[in-house]
């Protein structure tokens, strides 16, 4: 149930290539949601899972300040690259600002970008106030888009329990949500799952389960 509802993540800077491939043998292996991985992987990484597992990526990451263009450009790249899913951050500045119209139209762009493929918009809770929130989730549910997404995982927060619960009350029926940042144990993930979450975004969960077996071996062997 956990397994199939996460984006396997490997978004550090220093991320290299046979990381990368190792992470898509995990979500396939583990038959994760998809693997969330950068833009320069998306290629080779399509290439070498042939539609075993899916591949997400990001844009405008992590800060979401790019022009719309530039967000444009890497989406359609993205997209030829073979990607499956894409994870966009909005421009906070915009938010801040009060043009949440700006900000919406620059989602629905994305997503016309996107067509059929999922769209996620990462709005980074823990850099707004509660309106800002709930204000978000009505330009995400008019734009277009798929999901509403709490975090980058690069930013002060992740994502938190209360915010999928006002996602819940504020969004569209038609967007679905995703948690990421910030899930350190498998309980955790049970959690945001209960509170309504249908996406988590994590690099630890396979981890976990990882150790979780290997005690279990090392028990069934203890005499």
């Amino acid at each position: 149930m956990i397994l199939s509802a996460v984006d396997h993540t490997l978004l550090s800077q220093t991320t290299t290539a046979e990381q990368i491939l190792r992470l898509c043998d995990e979500g396939i292996e583990y038959k994760t949601a998809s693997v969330c991985i950068p833009p320069c992987y998306v290629k080779k990484a399509c290439d070498y899972t042939a539609g075993r597992v899916k591949i997400c990526t990001v844009i405008g990451f992590p800060n979401g300040y790019n022009t719309t263009s530039c967000k444009i450009y890497e989406t359609s790249r993205a997209l030829e690259d073979g990607a499956d899913e894409i994870d966009m951050v909005i421009n906070l500045g915009l938010v801040k600002s009060g043009e949440f119209d700006a900000v919406e139209n620059e989602i629905s762009q994305i997503k016309s970008v996107c067509g059929d493929k999922i769209l996620k918009v990462i709005i980074e809770t823990c850099l707004l106030t509660e309106t800002e929130k709930i204000r978000m989730c009505g330009a995400v549910s008019r734009s277009g888009a798929d999901f509403i997404k709490t975090s980058t995982g690069f930013s002060k927060g992740g994502a938190a329990p209360e915010d999928i619960i006002l996602f819940k009350k504020h969004v569209s029926e038609h967007v679905r949500i995703k948690a990421a940042g910030g899930i350190k144990t498998i309980s955790d993930a049970a959690r945001f799952l209960e509170l309504g979450a249908d996406r988590l975004g994590t690099s630890r969960i396979i981890k976990l389960l990882k150790e979780e077996e290997n005690k279990n071996e090392l028990s069934d062997t203890s005499y």
